[in-house]
């Protein structure tokens, strides 16, 4: 839904004038939780996310905020501007899906429905619209919308995310595939909600130190390989 947003909000205007991407998160089912707490959260805590309906792996990306820090990283890719000009925005109504600021200080938003229907729907119909089945906001009964910066200090998965995408290369590929063994481990019971950081991390650290350009798939696979093996070995211990 972001990248769609931001794909939107660019339309008709000239790409040399976008300054800024805002990236907004609801901030998941523990925003404003202490680490302490966070320490004893389950996986069915994690998968009651407050405003979207979504799968189990996801979910829990966006109750460590490591979505949010993919999607940096994606957006980068797709919309070519730097790290420095990417911030992530806690909103947490999921009203506005991201913004784009320009070098005038206008910035537009994108505003509608947490529902995935209306994103996937408009990828289909672009450059066209066809009617939806999703209702529309009724925004005369919203109360208001809120913003914020994410907590990093609690939320680490993002700032991990964040460096992988600077390092570049195989760097985020080491990022994803100790966070999909770790978030697995945790479904299954056979972790904590911090040691999800705690297997990316150590993974990173491992790994991603020596990350090189990226070069084939064949590379790419084989560097998946290696870090899901370290970080379930670090897991076990």
């Amino acid at each position: 839904s972001e990248h769609s947003a931001i794909f939107q909000c660019l339309q008709g205007e000239p790409r040399a004038a976008l300054t800024r991407i805002w990236l907004t998160a609801s901030g998941g089912p523990f925003r404003g939780l202490t680490r302490a707490q966070l320490a004893a959260v389950t996986a069915a805590d994690a998968l009651a996310h407050p405003t979207w309906l979504m799968g189990p792996k996801i979910t829990v990306d966006s109750a460590t905020y490591m979505n949010k820090g993919l999607e940096v990283i994606e957006a980068h890719h797709l919309f070519d501007l730097d790290y420095d000009c990417i911030d992530v925005l806690i909103q947490p109504q999921s009203l506005i899906h991201s913004m784009t600021e320009f070098a005038d200080g206008s910035v537009k938003a994108h505003l509608g429905a947490a529902d995935m229907r209306v994103p996937i729907q408009y990828a289909l119909s672009w450059p066209d619209r066809w009617s939806s089945s999703v209702p529309p906001v009724d925004f005369r009964l919203r109360e208001g919308l809120d913003f914020g910066a994410p907590d990093t200090d609690t939320f680490a998965c993002l700032t991990l995310a964040l460096a992988a995408g600077r390092a570049g290369g195989t760097a985020p590929a080491v990022l994803n595939a100790a966070n999909e063994v770790a978030v697995a481990a945790f479904l299954a019971g056979k972790c904590g909600f911090l040691d999800i950081e705690g297997a990316v991390s150590a993974t990173m650290d491992v790994l991603a130190s020596k990350c090189e350009p990226v070069q084939s798939f064949e590379q790419l696979r084989e560097v998946d390989s290696r870090a899901r093996k370290y970080a379930l070995g670090w897991l076990k211990r």
